[in-house]
């Protein structure tokens, strides 16, 4: 193990074996479908490839990525399960991707034809998912565009240029398990997976989330696609005391210096707040560079755990560094700060910045970034605790 005074000023802590534990939880909550653990933006900031292999080893059969730029790291890595890439412009070219066996979304006729004269200069078929805008208005094909799409992918896999492996969609309410549209989308998606069987097609249908995985099993089809719950993050909100889920990254830091201040000081740009009493202070360097947002240093809203107790960040979030009031207790240069982990030491989590910024705690971990914080793997049964890559 790694000698904490030799640590990282800054570190995300990726916990491999929380990851497979989420992915047990997501296989024994979908059984009868095949799941695909979605590693896209650097697997949310957790990094794609350890994740990667974390999920596969605990069950995941698919993954999920972004971009043809996601899915070449991942085939880099050694990594041969099938991998399937769904955001890309026409003019992307696709043959390293078909090469490689990359299964590819494609939207629109045009989107198609580069596929296609992707497939034609790897020589050899591309393995398609043909997505269908059901409710989302985001990507996937039109209903009214949607036969042309589908004829032209019927005569290229007549053709022998393709094969239609799924018809596909994402869903807009799924953290609502009883909202409305979740019917209504299913509907239209199984609408459209017939019209592709009608066409002699054998595509399988896949739609579900993390939520959706995790709380609708009529929605489970062939396959799933957990993202946020591979990482330990509830899709519904809960408190991780009360979600199956363990949370996989702890963000943290070391205190740069401790002193003693006397009080009337004011503390940080713009003074917003001044020391009530003589008091300790200690100063952690890591920021809104690192991914620590600069609005939780608003109101004393941000918290961290040093020196076996939560205490108050105090003045503003700065570039690179915060400060801590730590009162009258003994903290020494060195120590380490936990700014957010699972909360089983009392610390504060991810949901708990999410719910004080009024926003989602997938934006609070896939913000944790910067060559400044370490990526510090644990957990990894293959080659032992690692330290990877420059940043989170």
């Amino acid at each position: 193990m790694q000698d904490p005074s030799r640590s990282p000023r800054a570190e995300a802590v990726i916990d491999l074996d929380a990851v497979r534990h989420n992915v047990r939880v997501l296989r024994a909550a979908a059984p009868g479908a095949a799941l695909m653990a979605v590693v896209k933006a650097d697997g949310y900031g957790h990094g794609a490839l350890p994740v990667a292999r974390a999920a596969l080893e605990a069950g995941a059969s698919w993954l999920g990525v972004c971009t043809l730029e996601e899915a070449r790291e991942l085939r880099a890595g050694g990594i041969t399960a099938p991998v399937l890439s769904w955001l890309h412009l026409p003019g992307d070219d696709f043959t390293e991707a078909v090469a490689t066996g990359v299964d590819l979304s494609v939207a629109s006729r045009a989107h198609l034809a580069a596929v296609l004269d992707g497939a034609r200069r790897a020589g050899r078929p591309v393995r398609l998912h043909l997505k269908i805008d059901t409710g989302l208005s985001r990507n996937g094909a039109q209903p009214a565009d949607w036969i042309d799409l589908l004829d032209d992918a019927a005569k290229a896999a007549a053709d022998g240029a393709a094969e239609v492996v799924a018809v596909w969609s994402h869903l807009a309410h799924a953290d609502a398990p009883h909202h409305p549209t979740l019917d209504l989308q299913a509907e239209r998606l199984t609408a459209a997976w017939r019209s592709a069987t009608e066409r002699g097609l054998d595509p399988i249908r896949h739609l579900a989330n993390s939520a959706a995985t995790m709380s609708r099993p009529d929605l489970h089809f062939d396959l799933v696609r957990p993202g946020i719950a591979v990482y330990g993050l509830d899709p519904m909100d809960r408190q991780p005391a009360d979600s199956p889920l363990r949370p996989a990254m702890t963000l943290r830091a070391r205190v740069a210096l401790v002193k003693r201040v006397p009080a009337g000081e004011g503390v940080s740009y713009g003074h917003e707040w001044t020391t009530p009493r003589e008091t300790t202070l200690a100063l952690l360097p890591v920021g809104y560079a690192d991914g620590v947002p600069r609005r939780l240093g608003r109101d004393g809203r941000m918290q961290v755990l040093l020196a076996g107790a939560v205490r108050p960040v105090v003045g503003r979030v700065c570039m690179d560094q915060v400060v801590v009031d730590c009162g009258d207790d003994t903290v020494r240069e060195g120590d380490r700060a936990v700014l957010f982990g699972p909360g089983a030491e009392g610390e504060p989590t991810a949901q708990d910045w999410a719910d004080e910024l009024g926003t989602i705690h997938y934006e609070v971990v896939t913000g944790v970034h910067g060559k400044r914080v370490t990526r510090t793997v644990v957990g990894d049964t293959v080659v032992g605790d690692t330290v990877v890559g420059g940043g989170a």
